[in-house]
């Protein structure tokens, strides 16, 4: 914006008038910024990857990364890669991420490179860039990455506009597979042909199963088939069909303690583009905006009765437990 008057009685008047019309101007097409988000994730994922390739290499050197300091190397790595891509082509954006990093890398800069199914969409797609939130996770899964359970493991990249997810990617590093979904518009992935309710099958996290399997078979019934899983990415792919047998399928995702927004800001937006949901236990919609934590817990479904779902749920207060 250089639209200065060249009047001296004039300059103070335009200038104004200048840095409204440069405000106006700070519009985002969310087609780049879905390609950006893609680029982003797949580099985490390599980072990720790297990582834990290396330390099984020391390892056989006899100078094992100790748990701690993979995760650490792994979330950090991740991190700077996909934050600085992120930050450095679209500056003006909120980027939330799990980890925390002052490390500005001023290289990290987007190829321009836009996937072809991506492509396809139509430019122009443009909203205001103080509407934006970015949430990422460079690294889903990270007990199971410690322990070298890595199909667990996943890069995500959320955009949501005025607190609403309308951009989702999920990396799988270990497999290299990227879905992604931009609600209303496109994505590279649809619901499964079928999904049984009576009784579903339900995913639920591995790293504290015991209270949400009561809670689980309360809702359903003892006979209820219960996944174990780690990763909040994994658990949305479970409810998905995939290209490669190569993941758990359930039929709903159930949380019952608090979880963070880029845990599933991602998943979110992938489910919303194919009619499903994401909901808090009682039901409600979640705002991606604001503070990261989200307090109600979690009920994940896509081709069911998302309401009878809920309805067949018992009494949880996620912040009683």
């Amino acid at each position: 914006c250089d639209r200065l008057a060249t009047c001296p009685g004039m300059v103070h008047s335009v200038m104004v008038l200048s840095f409204g019309f440069c405000r106006q101007r700070r519009k985002v097409d969310l087609r780049d910024l879905l390609a950006v988000s893609v680029e982003a994730a797949v580099l985490g994922g390599k980072e990720v990857k790297n990582i834990i390739f290396d330390s099984l290499e020391k390892s056989k050197g006899k100078t094992r990364v100790g748990d701690s300091e993979l995760l650490t190397m792994g979330d950090l790595q991740s991190h700077r890669k996909m934050f600085n891509l992120i930050k450095n082509t679209f500056p003006e954006i909120m980027v939330n991420s799990e980890e925390h990093d002052n490390v500005v890398d001023k290289a990290a800069t987007w190829s321009q490179d836009i996937p072809a199914d991506i492509y396809k969409i139509p430019a122009g797609k443009d909203v205001p860039a103080e509407s934006i939130t970015v949430w990422i996770d460079p690294l889903d899964a990270t007990q199971e990455y410690t322990e070298n359970l890595v199909k667990y493991v996943t890069t995500m990249v959320c955009v949501a506009v005025d607190g609403k997810p309308v951009i989702g990617v999920i990396h799988q590093p270990f497999t290299g597979f990227t879905a992604w979904a931009f609600v209303g518009v496109g994505s590279n992935m649809r619901p499964r042909s079928s999904y049984s309710v009576s009784p579903p099958k339900v995913i639920v996290s591995r790293s504290h199963s015991g209270k949400v399997k009561s809670f689980v078979h309360d809702a359903f019934g003892n006979s209820t088939t219960i996944v174990e899983a780690g990763g909040a990415g994994y658990k949305v792919l479970s409810l998905l069909e995939m290209p490669a047998d190569t993941i758990d399928q359930a039929d709903v995702y159930i949380h019952i303690r608090f979880i963070k927004k880029w845990d599933i800001c991602a998943g979110a937006a992938l489910l919303n583009h194919m009619g499903g949901h994401m909901t808090t236990l009682k039901g409600e919609d979640i705002d991606y905006s604001g503070t990261p934590i989200n307090k109600g817990g979690l009920v994940v479904s896509v081709g069911v009765d998302h309401k009878a779902m809920l309805e067949r749920l018992p009494n949880w207060d996620p912040e009683k437990h």
